[in-house]
């Protein structure tokens, strides 16, 4: 299975949620599975890439020249592909994949998720998104979500949504009953 990792690549995060990117690198790893994610370095994108890589997974870096040129290529990756930009990063990594893992991130793993949802309702894929609410990190999101859909912005029966899990464990074991 072929699995994009959408998460922060900043370093200066708690010590916990890094360690979350070891478990989920190896578990990819230990599972013959392959890592797709977006090719450069910091934070969680290096500690789940990384631990991908040591437990034998093969690893797809997706990244545009932009930060390429800031120094932060990954040098892990058994492919890079090199993109026009970051619009072009999201779709690659789609494409890559057949499941998207958000993990805890920012404004970049926030963009990235609501693109795989959105282009999930329109058709454009039907891949499961899945986004791992490590202690209660997407509560206010899951809270934004419950307000569209009382304000009915989003149907009461949704034909693609991402799932909620609230760790790794929670995952796996969604992806073990998951058919692709």
């Amino acid at each position: 299975m072929k699995i994009a990792v959408y998460c922060s690549a900043k370093d200066a995060i708690p010590e916990e949620y890094l360690q979350l990117g070891d478990t989920l690198g190896r578990w990819i790893g230990q599972q013959g599975h392959t890592l797709v994610y977006g090719g450069a370095t910091g934070g969680l994108m290096t500690r789940v890439s990384d631990a991908a890589k040591a437990s034998g997974a093969h690893v797809i870096g997706v990244i545009p020249p932009r930060i390429s040129a800031s120094g932060r290529q990954a040098v892990n990756c058994d492919e890079l592909i090199e993109v026009a930009n970051m619009s072009e990063r999201k779709q690659r990594m789609r494409d890559e994949s057949d499941v998207i893992v958000c993990l805890p991130g920012s404004y970049g793993t926030l963009d990235e998720m609501m693109d795989a949802t959105s282009s999930g309702i329109v058709g454009e894929h039907r891949k499961p998104t899945y986004i791992i609410n490590y202690k209660g990190f997407y509560e206010p999101l899951k809270q934004q979500i419950a307000l569209m859909k009382q304000l009915q912005f989003i149907p009461a029966i949704e034909q693609y949504k991402p799932v909620f899990v609230n760790s790794i464990e929670e995952l796996k074991t969604q992806l073990e009953t998951t058919q692709l």
